[in-house]
């Protein structure tokens, strides 16, 4: 019996079938226009994946059918950029709807993304090129918002690809969000108002602390006040709010603001960790090493920042100060140390929510569940700047109490004191009662002697005033006698040679050459030079002289040969003497050999007087002794 038909075709439809349920179960899946769903996230096979690392392909390779069976469909929810400065392409497929009457936009919500290329598909087939990302400047985005939106076209009920081209410098998450204008705007309001009462808070805690540093000066508000700041700096610079409203024409300083922020979130932390805790008398050891995590974080972010600026995006190195912060807090507070418990408490949903924030970067999808998971990390700074700042009201509510305890001990120790301070008076007047008795018989026993001593003192004084006139005769004549051989001794010496020793004994030190000057100056009266006032107190130099009206002070040696010269002031006695004595004959070689004085200097103060004797040759003539005196005054 010969086989129908349609029996010999069925091999052939049984292919036909197989091959278009394999290419369904492999087929991008398309997401529809809808007014009933505002927001659709595109997941898994909703987006599809071709990673371009040479960054070799156009757009029209991409598009073409050739390439088509190339891009596969992302195995997580949330597809990432995880090789940095590589070159990524996504699509995805939305289906035009023309009963739906709601305006749409998609939207990508990772703002961190450097550079996004957009080829929009027109109701003509062709492709509108759209350039967003953060590597451009601000002002040149269609719609001024952090995020980055392309509004769509709704003509028809075509199914239309659209794809993207990304490029960025940090593990970067493409999260496409297909949505209504109008839920765009709701959301984008309620927002920006929950990041105006984020960054509120960080400012007010931050205000607060830092006018309770000004009025305390303790240095655990300053870093906590430096840690809020360095916080809300880095949530400004990873949310976009920062290159909204700080620096929207600066995308390179946008490209590694957060990497500063970061640092100095970590490094302020273990600084305000030391000074709370009071690290370095409880754990001098754990003090060190949280110096030495310090250092090694500004050493890592200087190597980053001058030679490889991509590892700035290993954000997971954050998590080496969390934790010792973290386990320093817990160290403590097993020690006794009450307000720590507050510490450990805020440091516990820190760590909690960068936890969170790792294992989404790792790949683990189920946990990236939505706006919640993506801002859980901001949620978690403001439970911790809240726990912390209940660390710090505790500690200053403990020191408070210690206050108080140290206060009522001392008040306790003053009455104590106050007692014994009574005691110890009545002691020391009973003392003072028998010692002023004892005192009293004893003074009428030395009152008796006393008179035995004054008889006995009566005598003596006769004698003492007898033997005070032997004293003044002997004196007198003791006088006359010094007076003699001083004066035989200067004759003497003015009339012959001696030798400097010999002369040293006339005028021996500093204090007898400006003695002598002092009466040699002013032998007719003191004449002050500046007003011509006759009246002097002595100055602050050896025999100088200050004027009493003006004040003026001149030195012994001012307006004498000995102004300004650097030769002890006997020695320079001594060569004005040779020099008188030889009438200028002596020469600079032989003083010096007399003075052991350099012979140059000889030479020049010689000169000097030299000058000084021709001038006065007549006046020189005319004095009988100690004629050698008429060179000194000028």
């Amino acid at each position: 019996m010969p086989e129908p038909s349609y029996l010999k075709r069925f091999p052939y439809f049984a292919v036909i079938l197989l091959f278009f349920f394999v290419s369904s179960s492999k087929a991008q899946k398309t997401v529809e226009m809808q007014d009933s769903v505002a927001q659709h996230i595109f997941t898994f096979k909703e987006i599809e994946v071709l990673e371009d690392a040479g960054d070799r392909y156009t757009f029209d390779e991409i598009k073409s059918p050739a390439f088509d069976q190339k891009f596969k469909a992302s195995l997580t929810s949330t597809p990432q950029t995880k090789q940095l400065n590589k070159t990524y392409w996504f699509r995805i497929k939305i289906k035009q709807n023309d009963k739906a009457d709601k305006p749409f936009l998609l939207e990508f919500f990772d703002q961190t993304i450097d550079h996004i290329t957009a080829y929009i598909p027109q109701a003509n087939h062709n492709y509108k090129i759209a350039q967003l990302g953060d590597g451009n400047n601000f002002d040149k985005r269609l719609i001024h918002h952090k995020n980055f939106e392309i509004p769509l076209q709704n003509e028809g009920n075509e199914t239309q690809t659209y794809y993207f081209k990304t490029n960025s410098s940090q593990i970067a998450d493409i999260i496409i969000v297909l949505r209504t204008t109008e839920w765009f705007i709701s959301y984008a309001l309620d927002e920006y108002f929950y990041f105006g009462i984020f960054y509120g808070m960080i400012l007010v805690f931050s205000f607060y602390n830092l006018i309770m540093f000004i009025a305390i000066r303790q240095k655990q508000y300053l870093y906590y006040v430096l840690y809020n700041l360095s916080v809300g700096f880095f949530e400004m610079s990873t949310d976009g709010i920062a290159y909204q409203y700080l620096w929207p024409n600066a995308p390179g300083w946008n490209q590694v603001a957060y990497a500063f922020a970061l640092c100095a979130t970590s490094v302020f932390a273990l600084l305000f960790t030391r000074e709370l805790l009071y690290v370095k008398a409880k754990a001098p050891k754990l003090n060190q090493f949280i110096i030495s995590i310090i250092v090694c974080r500004i050493i890592f972010f200087i190597y980053c920042y001058l030679f490889d600026q991509t590892l700035f995006s290993y954000k997971f190195i954050e998590a080496v100060p969390l934790a010792v912060a973290f386990f320093t807090g817990i160290y403590i507070y097993k020690k006794g140390y009450q307000p720590a418990r507050f510490f450990v408490l805020g440091y516990s949903f820190l760590f909690a929510g960068f936890t969170l924030k790792f294992l989404i970067m790792l790949g683990i999808g189920w946990l990236n569940f939505g706006a919640i998971s993506y801002y859980s990390l901001s949620f978690c700074f403001v439970l911790e700047m809240i726990f912390l700042s209940f660390a710090i009201g505790d500690k200053v509510r403990i020191l408070k109490v210690k206050k108080d305890k140290a206060q009522q001990k001392i008040i306790r120790q003053m009455a104590v004191n106050a007692k014994l301070k009574d005691s110890i008076n009545e002691e020391l007047e009973r003392k003072v009662g028998e010692r002023t008795r004892e005192v009293y018989h004893k003074s009428l026993i030395i009152e008796s002697k006393n008179q035995a001593l004054e008889e006995a003192n009566a005598l003596l004084q006769q004698q003492a005033e007898e033997i005070s006139r032997m004293n003044v005769l002997l004196e007198h004549d003791n006088e006359e006698l010094q007076t003699s051989v001083e004066k035989v001794t200067r004759d003497r010496v003015m009339s012959t040679e001696v030798d400097f020793e010999e002369f040293s004994k006339i005028y021996p030190d500093k204090e007898t050459c400006y003695e002598f000057l002092a009466q040699l100056k002013w032998s007719n009266g003191y004449h002050c030079r500046k007003c011509s006032n006759d009246h002097y107190f002595a100055g602050h130099i050896l025999h100088s002289r200050r004027c009493s009206k003006c004040g003026y002070e001149e030195s012994v040696t001012t307006y004498t040969i000995f102004h300004n010269t650097r030769i002890p002031i006997n020695k320079a006695f001594y060569m004005i003497f040779l020099i008188y004595s030889s009438k200028g004959k002596i020469s600079s070689h032989k003083l010096s050999e007399l003075l052991s004085i350099r012979q140059s200097t000889c030479w020049t103060f010689g000169s000097r007087i030299k000058k000084v004797m021709d001038d006065r040759k007549k006046t020189l003539k005319k004095s009988a002794k100690n004629g050698w005196s008429q060179l000194v005054i000028e």
